[in-house]
């Protein structure tokens, strides 16, 4: 497979003498928490160690374990006063709730941390997205409903550029294909043994993925039409195989901006003018490959999408506090304070 290796003026690399990554901000955010909470480290939480958003520890917070041990029983276990035996019970029935409700509010707090939107973490501290890796991607399918059809094909290409920046493969979605039309793509193309299914590629992608992702970042993953089609497809496809999409996964629609664009120039954008070929004819983008297969869609959409950011003037910080998680497909676009 040939590499690209495409230039990105926004994503500067990590500079190298920086120590200073999301794990560190989560800890400072961890510690404030605390101070807030009036929670005394020494008495509640016995190991301080931070997850990294790479979800690579699998340490847990160690807990006081609850006490139901009372005093002034004999040693047979017997009472002989009956009302005394029913207020111990009451004792040991009431220490075990409050226990138990003291370590549901540490949990709370605790799952707070471990699931703070990275994209505030960004705003907050721009430097920080020196961690983000940006990958372009596309899909084509079986046909346009997410919960029908399937994804018979899947391209992606890292931005940093470099050796195997680029993946691409077919799928074998074991039925028959009904819009070859549209991509080109035959039953017999994909419908073989040699093809993976969803299910053996998804650790494949996964693992990728993970070898482009940069230690202590997060992945920003670029589609046109993302929020609507491909992002849908993908966690469809990872649904019905049992797999959760990791939670460092943000998503970015470039439909959005190409009308934002558009809009700049004093056009009036229709949803023909925003498509992926109408804008990479507008902006004199060359076709590279047959339109609708995936490679082919990548490497346009990495060319209009770095035209569009240097358009629009959004730094990466901005593009990823923008984007949406898998959890926020269907749920209604925040506006942007921009």
């Amino acid at each position: 497979m040939r590499t690209v290796s495409m230039c990105f003026s926004s994503f500067s690399q990590v500079p190298r003498c920086r120590i200073y990554n999301l794990a560190h901000f989560w800890s400072e955010r961890f510690h404030n928490l605390s101070r807030t909470c009036g929670y005394n480290s020494s008495s509640k939480i016995y190991d301080s160690k931070i997850y990294m958003l790479d979800g690579g520890n699998s340490r847990k917070w160690t807990r006081r374990s609850v006490t139901t041990n009372t005093q002034g029983r004999n040693k047979s276990g017997q009472c002989s006063d009956p009302r005394k035996l029913r207020q111990e019970i009451l004792d040991v029935t009431v220490s075990t709730s409050a226990t138990l409700n003291l370590n549901k509010i540490e949990t709370s707090q605790y799952q707070q941390i471990q699931h703070f939107d990275i994209r505030q973490l960004i705003a907050q501290n721009k430097d920080l997205a020196s961690l983000v890796t940006v990958i372009v991607f596309d899909t084509e399918t079986t046909g346009f409903s997410r919960e029908r059809d399937h994804i018979i094909e899947i391209a992606l290409q890292d931005l940093q550029g470099g050796e195997n920046s680029t993946f691409q493969t077919l799928v074998n979605p074991e039925c028959r294909v009904l819009n070859s039309h549209i991509h080109g793509i035959t039953t017999n193309m994909v419908n073989r043994p040699d093809v993976p299914r969803m299910e053996d590629l998804i650790p494949i992608l996964l693992k990728y993925v993970k070898s482009r992702q940069k230690p202590g970042g997060c992945v920003l993953f670029v589609a046109h039409n993302a929020r609507t089609f491909d992002v849908p497809f993908l966690c469809n496809a990872f649904r019905r195989c049992g797999v959760d999409i990791p939670s460092d996964w943000l998503f970015k629609d470039t439909l959005p901006m190409g009308r934002e664009a558009m809009k700049s120039e004093g056009s009036k954008p229709s949803s023909r003018s925003i498509s992926l070929q109408a804008l990479r004819e507008h902006l004199g983008i060359p076709l590279d490959g047959s339109a609708h297969r995936a490679m082919s869609d990548v490497k346009v959409l990495a060319a209009v999408f770095q035209r569009l950011t240097f358009m629009l003037k959004l730094p990466l910080a901005s593009l990823v506090e923008d984007a949406f998680t898998a959890s926020e497909i269907g749920t209604p676009k925040k506006k942007s304070s921009r």
